[in-house]
């Protein structure tokens, strides 16, 4: 096939298409798993039991657990004797892989030229640290990590320069085990060359020429096709393993660390130097590695060394570096493209999502005061449909959006309890679930730490606070049912109204906290307001409300606040709440 070396817009899987399949999927009760237990192992055994065995030795998908993990390959690709003499099993997909590298070389930057230059030569676990933000130069130094590629030299034209410097660190340094746990994910059981040896997939420019590969990076082609696999991409598997070891050290950068991966992969193919298919292989076997290693018990100790160090030695730091990734609408869109690259489904859409073995543990620090059944729910919630190249293993490893689930649940198929103890500080203290959650659950807040709901929310099941606080951050945070309040704290902070979809009761040791900051702000109860304990509202940019203004409203009521709490009022003014048949008002008089 003669490739077309014209620029083509790919169809990118767009973030409101991806939750929309995702919230059809759950809504349905075909397709919601009705529990999380693994599914039954794969001829090679469970990923995690014996990710040890991914060696050059075992060269058969029965006895090396990577082989089978990516073995949907085969649906694609049948490799030959000889690396030029493969066969493609689906030409639509194949050509399409590399359409896109072509695409994308021939609308690429100077500026993206360099940035996958860079990622390239240097090594990954340096790279990926940039996912640290503000903190990143402090992580350099104090972890010694260091590079020798810090520039583009005149003549990288013609001559190969390898990175000399020290990776993700020294394990000796003051940060060290964070390193140690990096360099335990990439360690020798962790290499994508016995994958490449097995599947034989050609580099993106062997398809077509060395003029799509980025000019100061023709001296890195191996001169040796034979020993030059595609599929899987190492970068890539390299990238995400340190990424991960980083983020649940540094939970707080989850998201951030997972998307600066995700660019280094991206930029194996602004390179020339992947496919997009490599790179989604890289990915998912950087996952399911990453899993069974921070699963291993011998890896337990120094889990939890690299979190403590994290924690009382890297985020008590003020850093000055600029942050890539602080845009994290900007992240979530350019993480889930890069799921998938735009590929059409090829299997069966409709499979239900499951959840691998172990795979919880990616969620361990992130989500820290949920059980890990809870996290397996997360994660089954928050997958991608079945369908795409590659991903359908039989495990599960290829459907996990490990960004979507440290946003929480995607659904409630069954009742939540979340509990959140303050006093441990972190994500226990305080969190924010940002998916727009479907399902027939019921939500239970317990504890004293806070959790925020920011999603377009239509889960059904009540929603009810026992202690702590429950804040919703958008207009359908607390979904369609009940909200139940019987001694926490129901806050909301949106700018406009937001919507309790049935009743709201509050017992006498309860709070709501209206946050009033123009006459826009309005709390609509659906159905009846049966209120006892404080009402507060809070106040701010020097709103005075206007005398009779509106507050709640609902359909009908049956008792009154024993207290009301003003907050931010300026001085000269002050609010009594006055009951209507369907509102609560605001009667404001100057003092």
């Amino acid at each position: 096939m003669k490739l077309r070396r014209k620029h083509l817009s790919v169809a990118l899987l767009s973030l409101p298409l991806l939750l929309s399949s995702l919230g059809g999927s759950y809504a349905s009760a075909e397709t919601i798993p009705t529990t999380v237990t693994p599914p039954s192992p794969p001829s090679s055994g469970y990923f995690v039991d014996n990710y040890k065995n991914n060696s050059s030795a075992n060269k058969t998908e029965n006895s090396n657990p990577t082989l089978g993990l990516l073995s949907g390959y085969n649906q694609l690709w049948t490799p030959g004797a000889t690396w030029d003499t493969g066969t493609k099993l689906n030409s639509s997909v194949l050509d399409a892989n590399i359409q896109k590298v072509v695409d994308i070389a021939d609308s690429r930057t100077s500026s993206e030229e360099d940035a996958a230059y860079f990622d390239d030569r240097r090594k990954q676990s340096y790279s990926v640290i940039d996912g640290l933000g503000s903190l990143t130069d402090v992580y350099r130094m104090n972890a010694g990590a260091t590079t020798t590629i810090n520039s583009i030299p005149a003549d990288a034209t013609t001559i190969k320069y390898d990175d000399q410097g020290t990776n993700a660190g020294s394990t000796s340094s003051s940060l060290g085990n964070i390193v140690s746990l990096v360099n335990t994910l990439r360690g020798s059981n962790s290499s994508s060359n016995p994958a490449k040896e097995y599947f034989n997939y050609p580099r993106p420019f062997r398809w077509s020429s060395n003029s799509i590969v980025v000019p100061t990076l023709i001296p890195a082609i191996n001169p040796d096709p034979s020993k030059d696999g595609g599929f899987p991409s190492g970068h890539t598997n390299a990238s995400y393993l340190a990424a991960i070891a980083m983020a649940y050290a540094v939970p707080e950068r989850y998201q951030e660390l997972l998307t600066r991966a995700s660019e280094l992969g991206n930029n194996r193919i602004v390179a020339g130097m992947h496919s997009p298919l490599d790179v989604m292989g890289g990915r998912v076997m950087a996952t399911a590695l990453a899993a069974a290693i921070l699963s291993d018990p011998a890896n337990e100790s120094l889990k939890k060394a690299a979190y403590d160090d994290a924690q009382s030695k890297l985020l008590t730091q003020t850093g000055t570096a600029a942050d890539r990734f602080s845009n994290y609408s900007k992240n979530k869109k350019e993480y889930t493209q890069r799921l998938t690259y735009g590929f059409s489904q090829i299997n069966s859409t409709t499979n239900p999502m499951v959840v691998p073995k172990g795979a919880e543990v990616l969620l361990e620090t992130r989500l820290p005061y949920l059980d890990s059944t809870q996290r397996r729910w997360v994660l089954a919630t928050t997958g991608l449909p079945s369908g795409y190249p590659v991903l359908d293993d039989a495990e599960g490893w290829g459907r996990l959006n490990l960004f979507a689930a440290a946003d929480g649940y995607g659904a409630f198929a069954n009742d939540v309890k979340v509990t959140m103890d303050s006093s441990k500080g972190g994500f226990h203290a305080l969190d924010r679930w940002r998916n727009d959650i479907s399902g027939t659950g019921k939500l239970t807040k317990k504890g004293t730490g806070t959790l925020k709901l920011e999603g377009n929310n239509t889960y059904s099941g009540s929603t009810q606070i026992d202690q702590g606080t429950l804040e919703g951050n958008s207009e359908t945070a607390f979904g369609r049912g009940d909200v139940t309040n019987n001694g926490g704290t129901l806050s909301e902070d949106v700018s406009g109204k937001l919507i309790i979809g049935g009743d709201y009761i509050q017992s006498a040791k309860g709070t709501l906290e209206l946050n009033l900051s123009s006459k826009n702000d309005l709390l609509k109860i659906k159905g009846e307001a049966m209120p006892k304990g404080k009402l507060r509202l809070n106040f701010s940019d020097n709103y005075v409300p206007a005398d009779g203004s509106t507050i709640i409203t609902y359909d009908k009521r049956h008792g009154v606040f024993s207290s009301i709490e003003t907050v931010g009022l300026p001085s000269k003014y002050k609010v009594k709440v006055i009951y209507k048949s369907n509102s609560i008002q605001l009667k404001v008089t100057r003092k």
